[in-house]
């Protein structure tokens, strides 16, 4: 067994290495269709194969339980062995599926979709990495602010993980005085998550535009959510900041240029190229090839080539000065192959229930549901199965795209409670959205301690984002139907 799953390690290490290395900004259509084909649909819920049996729902659990808890009771042993059980334990789930129930569909929609956030993630992460930003300005609650501020808004420019993996480093540099968990985590709130809800250019929303949801129809309608949860959210950060740079005066005193220095300018052409493939898709431009049967596409194939060119070709002194190396990516890329395999038990399992309550579900319900299962499972087959039963609420079919234009005209108030929460309620948890792993990891390899899982989720999404998801409960979908 044990020597079974260090081949998979060491597959999976040169996969990521040498491919190197998703709000999953690239779950592509063409995954739907092809999987569509095999009567096994996740994301609309028709499921013509034998319904798993709950027990294996257990392995998903465990490893959620063993990922909030190793870090904190068994450290030791939770580093040597992590790779190990998230792969034996997403292997577990796989062997049922293939050769118990006769369902090879739902592993390639998995493995395709794991191929897939791979492909962005790791080129983003490899690109920004690649790239250098130095602000010679001292640190202050107001500059801060503004920074989160300009992430928040690059997140809809290239992305949560693009933005996040290119203003982490700089975020961390400028504050490493007097650096906090808390800057971190505020971070991971508004650039790694809600920052991202108002272009459909990353996970979840992108699958919605493909689906057929007018390009700029959320940032139309969800506009003034993004203000409200952006400025609530940076007011408590600001509050945060003052206190702690009472704190200042203890450190030595520097002389500040005031500069901002960009290096690695060629990388933003690369990172051009990655925002450009995600369009790269055959049930998006019908002269895109189809790959089939492979799990993968040209564009995931575009982006490992990017991976292999900026790092091939990226100045030395900037890989340096960034501290940059593989090992977060090694480590998110164990974790999620885990994570991506034991959850298709449970997301059928949500698919069948979301279908069956449709018409009982009022917006605020879609909110809930699909922002707290956002929190613990993969927000965009998430988002896919409570957009598919919100449209069953008025008979219409999601993979009809004359259905979903109807939808958003007669439904939008179902559509504008999941998108938002499936977005925003990301930031709940480390495993919420695949850039707050990759953040905590670049951060903890900077010296930063940061909490652990369940720290994470009691002092700072229940005491801060968990009020804020309510009053945009009350504002904005309370009593809609």
């Amino acid at each position: 067994m044990f020597i079974c799953i260090s081949r998979v390690k060491i597959l999976l290490t040169v996969f990521s290495l040498f491919f190197v290395n998703i709000d999953l900004f690239a779950i592509p259509a063409r995954i739907i269709g092809r999987h569509a084909l095999a009567n096994d649909v996740l994301y609309t819920g028709v499921v013509e194969h034998i319904s798993p049996s709950p027990y294996m729902v257990i392995p998903f659990i465990m490893l959620l339980l063993l990922i909030a808890t190793g870090p904190v009771f068994y450290k030791r042993f939770w580093e040597k062995y992590y790779s190990s059980i998230s792969i034996a334990l997403g292997l577990i789930v796989a062997v049922y599926y293939i050769f118990f129930l006769n369902n090879y569909s739902s592993f390639l929609h998995t493995l395709s979709q794991y191929i897939s956030f791979i492909a962005l993630l790791s080129s983003l992460y490899t690109v920004s990495g690649c790239i250098l930003i130095k602000i010679d300005k001292k640190s202050t609650p107001l500059l801060n602010v503004i920074l989160l501020l300009i992430g928040a808004v690059s997140a809809n420019i290239v992305g949560t993980i693009g933005a996040s993996m290119l203003l982490i480093r700089p975020f961390i540099r400028i504050n490493k005085n007097r650096i906090r968990p808390y800057h971190i985590i505020f971070f991971i709130f508004l650039v790694s998550n809600i920052g991202g809800i108002l272009i459909p250019l990353g996970p979840p929303l992108f699958l919605g535009f493909l689906s057929g949801v007018p390009f700029f129809w959320v940032i139309s309608n969800v506009w003034y959510i993004w203000i409200f949860a952006v400025s609530v959210i940076l007011t408590a950060f600001y509050f945060f900041d003052v206190k702690n740079s009472k704190h200042d005066e203890s450190y030595p005193v520097k002389n500040y240029s005031g500069r901002i220095q960009i290096k690695g300018y060629k990388n933003l052409f690369f990172l051009f190229i990655i925002i450009s493939a995600v369009f790269i898709d055959p049930a998006f431009f019908s002269w895109v090839p189809d790959l089939s049967p492979f799990p993968f596409g040209p564009r995931e194939l575009i982006m490992f080539a990017v991976i292999y060119l900026s790092y091939g070709y990226a100045d030395k002194n900037i890989l340096k000065d960034n501290e940059f190396d593989f090992e977060p990516v090694k480590e998110i890329s164990y974790l999620f192959f885990g994570i991506f395999l034991s959850m298709v038990p449970a997301l059928q399992m949500i698919s069948s229930e979301a279908h069956t309550l449709g018409n009982k579900i009022s917006a605020g319900l879609f909110y809930w549901a699909s922002g707290m299962l956002s929190a613990a499972l993969d927000n965009t087959p998430t988002y896919m199965n409570f957009f598919s039963a919100a449209m069953g609420k008025y008979g219409l079919d999601m993979n009809n795209k004359t259905n979903v234009f109807e939808f958003v005209n007669t439904g939008g108030i179902y559509l504008k409670a999941i998108s938002v929460a499936s977005v925003i309620f990301g930031a709940a948890t480390y495993i919420g959205n695949g850039p707050n792993f990759i953040v905590k990891s670049i951060s903890e390899r900077a010296g930063i301690e940061m909490p652990g899982f369940f720290a994470y989720i009691i002092k700072y999404s229940f005491m801060i984002l968990v009020p804020v998801f309510v009053l945009i409960w009350l504002l904005f979908f309370y009593g809609r139907s």
